[in-house]
Formats: C-alpha cells, sequence, structure tokens
C-alpha cells in the first residue's frame, strides 16, 4: 500500500514542525520538513507529495501582521504551483500561522479566485490566547462541513490555542453568506455544551466564531487551534482521549488527510 508523501514547509519563525511531523508519521505517512528557500530552488518538487503543510509559529517574526510576510513570498514565488496542488484536490493544511498564511494569500477560502477576502487580526482581548478550547465541528443551522480533514469527529471537541491574532473576520458580509452557503466552516468556537459562546469560550471574536474554515471541495483546511499538540492523550491536561485509548482527537484529523491519499 502506497505511504503519502507529506512535506512541512518551513521558515524563519517556524516552531511547530517536529510535532506536526510526529503527527502525520504517526498516521503512517512519509514526511519531510523543507525550508522555504529550497523549494523555491526546486518548485518541481512539490509535485512529488501528497499533502501540503503551513505548520505553526511565528513566521519572519509575524513583522508587519501575522503570517503576511510568509504569504507574500509563497503566493509571489509559489503561488501558482500551489494553487494548482489545491485545485488538483490534494490536501493542504494551515495550522495557527499557517491558517493565517493560507488566508492572506488566497488559497482560503477559494483557490479558484486566489485573492484575499478574510483576514486573521488581533484578538479581541488584545492578548496572547493560550489555553484548551472547545470546538463545535457541525451543528443544526450548518450542516456538516464538507471538509476531508474533519471527517469522523464527534459534535464537539477538544484542542488548545496559542495565538495573538486570530480573530477571523470577511472583507465582505458576502463572504460569510458563501462559507454557509458552501458548508465551508469547518470549525467553530463553542462551549462544553456546544452553545455559541462569547470570551472566553471564544478566544478571540470571530465573526461567527470560526475556528477553521476549508476550501468548496474541502481538501484545503485552515484553523486556528493545534491538532498536532492533541494526538496522544498524554498531551491533554486531564489525559483525556478520544475513545479511552491512547489517541486525542488531532489524530482523527491527520488521519483523514494520510487515508484520502493513501
Amino acid at each position: 500500500m502506497k505511504k503519502a508523501k507529506v512535506l512541512i514547509f518551513r521558515a524563519a519563525g517556524t516552531n511547530c514542525d517536529y510535532e506536526t511531523q510526529s503527527a502525520f508519521e504517526e498516521c503512517g505517512a512519509v514526511v519531510d520538513k523543507i525550508h522555504i528557500n529550497a523549494v523555491i530552488g526546486n518548485k518541481s518538487k512539490l509535485s512529488d507529495y501528497d499533502i501540503f503543510v503551513f505548520p505553526g509559529g511565528f513566521s519572519y517574526g509575524d513583522d508587519i501582521a501575522s503570517g503576511k510576510i510568509l504569504a507574500n513570498e509563497v503566493k509571489n514565488k509559489l503561488g501558482d504551483i500551489l494553487r494548482k496542488f489545491a485545485l488538483s484536490g490534494k490536501p493542504i493544511i494551515g495550522i495557527c500561522n499557517g491558517f493565517q498564511v493560507l488566508v492572506k494569500m488566497g488559497i482560503l477560502p477559494d483557490p479558484d479566485i486566489f485573492e484575499q477576502s478574510a483576514t486573521l487580526s488581533n484578538n479581541d482581548s488584545n492578548k496572547f490566547e493560550c489555553r484548551w478550547i472547545y470546538l463545535k465541528t457541525k451543528n443544526s443551522v450548518q450542516k456538516e462541513t464538507v471538509c476531508i480533514w474533519t471527517k469522523n469527529l464527534p459534535d464537539i471537541i477538544n484542542l488548545p490555542i496559542a495565538h495573538g491574532e486570530g480573530k477571523f473576520i470577511p472583507k465582505y458580509k458576502k463572504a460569510i453568506d458563501d462559507l454557509k452557503k458552501n458548508n465551508q466552516i469547518a470549525l467553530r468556537y463553542c462551549d462544553k455544551d456546544g452553545n455559541m459562546p462569547s470570551y472566553p469560550f471564544d478566544p478571540n471574536g470571530s465573526v461567527e466564531q470560526i475556528a477553521g474554515i476549508c476550501n468548496k471541495k474541502g481538501n484545503v483546511l485552515g484553523l486556528m487551534p493545534h491538532p498536532e499538540r492533541f494526538v496522544f492523550a498524554v498531551q491533554h491536561p486531564l489525559k483525556e482521549s478520544m475513545d479511552g485509548g491512547k489517541y486525542g482527537w488531532g489524530k482523527v484529523i491527520f488521519q483523514n488527510a494520510v487515508d484520502s491519499v493513501g
């Protein structure tokens, strides 16, 4: 059986690449961590991979705005190739800083348009938020998302966050309407009972409590929470697991992508 090949994209300030590598390897994938300069120097290398990852961290120190410098660099030097990767249906994920990059370069919410139509801005609390939060994967208003990454998840899951600029804001109201219509809202902040919350359950004040979105096909996911930090039950402060075993809900997210190309 073919093993999925994963490319984790690195740049100055990336700091979640090792955890993300471990998560994919636990799911049976073969993983390479490659610096942006090496990819730019050999653009054809992207076609060797089945899954592309922008991990968390503080790329280029989050100067100007979180993820903005890396987003501009990738769009200008690798944009056409990465856009084709997305449109081909191959899985792409951007976690925290990676979500900011995907949104600011225009891969999300729509790689067909490939223009920025939303941003991730400063948390309403005006401070860095770092803790465990609850997330809703579906509700009575929004049907289950088309996202391949979030299949097989229960209505409510628990993941950690760590960000200062996680407030999702669309450029136009129609952008939110389109996300709802196309079932592209993959994850929303909620309280432990699944209610749409205010602070602190909603850590940043995102429009519609959005914590993660996908493209129309569902193969590209961007999210502020860190699934790579809850692959194993021992990573949870209460040692909770998804099924009483060794794994946390983060593993399901990575396993879904690996299984989709395996």
